[in-house]
């Protein structure tokens, strides 16, 4: 079984290459888990908006355990900071700002991604399962660009990233680029390529513990 904890990137650092992936000047939605650690690794010289969908937009980095204030929170109930000029509004207005196409990215943690880029990261279907599903539906119906982050096999040493999901869609053909503990993968018509490895991870390895074919980007591509 594949030790997630030894190998490869460790999550902090899984959220730095999605932060440094994120142009300036976006709005930006972060899920519950990994993705609000994104948050932390702003670079000094960009200007990145987060949104919270309980209704904030300005969010800035986790603070400090002495400066937590309860009534400041993002949709996973964990103190946040604000950053200057921030705005705070109704629920509901956050979600029209979400469904109305006004957020560029969301970064989604994920259960199950398929080769095609569907996502499916609320429930397992079984009957004992707590439903999650949040504003995940119409996140990834109504942002511009949906990023996963996530852990690149469960718990059980099983892939997460596999030729059809099983579980419940959140939503079809959505996800753009997965960021992995092992490697990021870039979702394309013709399959899913490879765009950057873990240090010391090699191809073989990845594949081996992913279901669907990954393919690489041919040496020299424009897109690396």
């Amino acid at each position: 079984m594949l030790d997630e904890k030894e190998i490869g990137w460790r999550r902090e650092e899984m959220a730095q290459k999605v932060a440094l992936d994120i142009p300036e000047g976006s709005y930006v939605n972060l899920g519950i888990g990994i993705p609000e650690l994104v948050a932390d690794f702003v670079p000094e010289d960009r200007e990145v908006i987060y949104q919270t969908e309980n209704g904030l937009l300005g969010m800035g980095k986790a603070p400090a355990k002495e400066e937590e204030d309860r009534e400041l929170v993002n949709a996973g109930k964990k103190c946040i900071s604000a950053i200057s000029g921030a705005s705070y509004f109704h629920h509901a207005d956050s979600f029209a700002m979400i469904r109305g196409g006004h957020i560029d990215i969301c970064v989604l943690g994920a259960m199950q991604v398929s080769k095609n880029g569907d996502l499916a990261n609320w429930s397992t279907g079984k009957k004992d399962a707590i439903p999650a599903v949040g504003g995940a539906m119409d996140l990834v119906a109504g942002v511009k660009r949906i990023f996963v982050i996530t852990q690149h096999t469960t718990k059980k040493g099983l892939p997460k990233i596999i030729n059809d999901c099983t579980f419940p869609l959140t939503g079809k053909n959505v996800v753009e680029r997965i960021y992995t503990n092992l490697a990021i993968i870039d979702v394309k018509e013709d399959g899913l390529f490879i765009k950057e490895l873990s240090p010391n991870i090699d191809f073989d390895f990845v594949q081996k513990h992913t279901e669907a074919t990954l393919l690489q980007y041919e040496k020299n591509n424009p897109l690396l």
